[in-house]
């Protein structure tokens, strides 16, 4: 019985779901207006969506029942009561490995592809492993804080205390299981940054020196900027993006870390900005481009039922004008910092092309950073100069 309401309630969800909103913003809502759900109920159905999105458009013309049992056998190690409930034979091979599982539904149903799981797998950036990627949808991603320079030991002391696994991944990186409540922990969390693993990896192509002027210029909510600060806290720094709002949440942020010294502007980087930035230069710019997203979906994976192909080259037209209208601002020799959460080549790879074909720019060093071996998301870092 029990099974049965939670399958009802997964049902609820999905017929009540717009399309084009966040999960993360649709389910609090839902819980709201279901105040009878405990907490337990919360943490069921929270898993059934989810997983469901995970299986992409594997198995798109199937029911959604059926697709659900499907995602449930293929992301989870441990046999749980819903799907023993619904389908024992597979919840008594839930510890198989994926290769193992997959065999297992294709017996059940011919017509699954581990390809249709994300149908753009074609598009993707070439150091990119596609079995390895597919299969991370299966996998939610861990949870990862940055811990600022001298709270280590802090941050340790009470993650053991409150007995939570985790692990050091090096230059102030811990990676945490999903879900873990840090407000519960950490009454204030000044320590810390809540920042993906990959995101922190970019921060290795910064390489600030004292003095030097840097421009963050989409900037969102500033983590990478909170990263180049660190690495430098002398720079002169200039923060902007397109957004008040975003940049509101960015000076609470920044208040709490402790940086104080930076300047904000409020720009439209797809036009031409020379009138509000005439009397700069910079030696340093960082672009983490407006993108797709497409390599932070194992966190979202609702996006991949609402992707559309043509969306690939608005972004790479967005990124072009934004990169053309910002380099302009480099001084000599000094870098730009090109960084996306995409997946797609179109994104990465064939926009350093055009800024190193089109726009009298060198290309220094390029990564692919792989987030599917480390439970994190996938993004790209390109390090450019202007030619002199």
């Amino acid at each position: 019985m029990k099974a049965i309401n939670q399958l009802k309630t997964f049902q609820r969800i999905l017929a009540g779901y717009p399309a084009e909103t966040p999960l993360s913003k649709f389910l609090p809502g839902f819980y709201r207006q279901n105040k009878q759900m405990g907490s337990s109920d919360r943490k069921v159905a929270n898993r059934l969506v989810y997983n469901y999105f995970r299986l992409g458009k594997a198995l798109a013309n199937r029911p959604a029942d059926e697709r659900l049992l499907v995602a449930e056998f293929l992301c989870n190690t441990q046999t749980n009561s819903f799907l023993h409930h619904f389908k024992p034979d597979w919840a008594a091979c839930v510890a198989f490995d994926i290769e193992e599982k997959i065999d297992l539904i294709k017996k059940t149903y011919a017509d699954f592809k581990l390809d249709d799981v994300f149908p753009w797998a074609d598009r993707i950036s070439g150091d990119i492993d596609k079995q390895a990627f597919l299969k991370s949808f299966f996998v939610q991603p861990d949870l990862f804080i940055h811990v600022h320079n001298g709270y280590d030991h802090l941050v340790k002391a009470e993650l053991n205390k409150a007995q939570i696994a985790f692990k050091d991944e090096g230059d102030g990186c811990f990676s945490l299981p999903n879900g873990t409540r840090l407000e519960a922990i950490f009454p204030t969390q000044h320590w810390f940054e809540v920042q993906d693993y990959s995101s922190q990896q970019t921060a290795k192509y910064f390489k600030p020196e004292k003095w030097d002027a840097w421009w963050d210029a989409c900037a969102a909510s500033g983590g990478k900027s909170l990263l180049l600060h660190e690495q430098e806290p002398d720079i002169k720094l200039v923060v902007s993006d397109i957004r008040e709002s975003i940049l509101a949440n960015l000076d609470e942020r920044f208040r709490s870390a402790g940086l104080l010294k930076y300047q904000r502007k409020q720009l439209d980087l797809t036009q031409n900005v020379d009138q509000e930035l005439h009397d700069y230069a910079f030696d340093g710019i960082i672009l983490d481009a407006p993108c797709s997203g497409s390599g932070t979906w194992g966190r979202t994976p609702e996006m991949i039922s609402q992707f559309e192909t043509q969306k690939i080259d608005f972004f790479q037209r967005l990124q072009k004008t934004i990169a053309g209208n910002v380099i302009k601002f480099l001084k000599p020799g000094k870098p730009l910092i090109y960084i996306t959460c995409s997946v797609f080549k179109a994104e990465n790879e064939e926009v350093v092309d055009y800024l190193t074909k089109e726009c009298n720019l060198k290309l220094e060093s390029v990564k692919v950073l792989k987030g599917y071996g480390h439970k994190a998301d996938s993004m790209f870092v390109a390090r450019l100069s202007p030619v002199a």
